[in-house]
């Protein structure tokens, strides 16, 4: 099991192993162009596969892209049907890319609301991508920090009825295994685009001592470059997980692996 950043010492390294991103920011790219919303959500796919990317060479080892919130269906019905149909097109134009260039696509989230034709387009990708190693790409899609734990909790009790009946016994450790990314190390870097400071109930168990980076850059715009400032940022963090400078600063302070 990937280790908990509350419970032990994650490893850390130069370079941020997981990045997590959320991408704001396409339609005002749009509407500061006198586009419609349409043309920034389009570029934004583009500025996906560069930041993928730029990953892969970078030697980062996970990302995940928060493409769709459970919030989302608050919006018009027009931009919800555009965005499905432009998830559907990039999950059949990347597939052999993606599995061209080692990268492993998971999904999580409730894509029990998607169509059927979606569900189906996710559930090929991922068996096709299933063994490449060199990035895992995440897209959380219909996805929030809340219901992550709420699922968890409900998975653990079916498994575990007996702690209903003892919930003192219940701890992180038994909890977390049962998380949508548990596949995954929490994420030491994560990034919002778009101008906005808040993390919009993504990752809300997972993000609770990784590094966060805010940019005023529209998505469509976030590149390569745009990410080695990030990154830089990164490095410039001192990253204590409940220890002090001095601690650091000591020959025995050594990071634990936390894969």
């Amino acid at each position: 099991m990937v280790l908990s950043s509350t419970l032990g010492i994650p490893r850390t390294d130069a370079v941020p192993r997981h990045v997590a991103i959320i991408m704001d920011g396409n339609g005002r790219w749009a509407t500061q162009r006198f586009l419609p919303r349409v043309a920034g959500h389009k570029k934004g796919v583009d500025a996906v596969r560069a930041v993928v990317e730029a990953c892969a060479v970078r030697g980062i080892e996970y990302l995940t892209l928060f493409a769709f919130s459970s919030e989302n269906w608050r919006r018009p019905p027009d931009e919800v049907s555009l965005l499905m149909r432009l998830f559907v097109h990039a999950l059949e134009r990347e597939v052999a890319r993606l599995a061209r260039n080692g990268i492993k696509l998971k999904v999580v989230g409730d894509i029990s609301a998607f169509e059927p034709r979606l569900r189906e387009l996710i559930a090929d990708v991922e068996a096709r991508t299933r063994d490449n190693d060199r990035l895992t790409l995440t897209i959380a899609a219909n996805y929030g920090g809340r219901w992550d734990i709420l699922e968890a909790t409900r998975r653990l009790l079916a498994a575990r009825p007996d702690l209903a009946a003892h919930p003192e016994q219940l701890d992180e450790a038994m909890l977390t295994p049962h998380l949508s990314m548990a596949y995954a190390p929490e994420p030491d870097l994560f990034i919002r685009t778009g101008g906005e400071q808040r993390i919009s109930n993504f990752l809300v168990w997972q993000l609770a001592y990784t590094e966060l980076y805010f940019t005023d850059c529209f998505w469509p715009d976030f590149d390569a470059d745009q990410l080695d400032l990030a990154c830089k940022s990164y490095r410039s963090r001192e990253r204590r997980f409940g220890r002090t400078s001095a601690q650091l600063k000591a020959p025995a302070a050594v990071s634990s692996n936390g894969g």
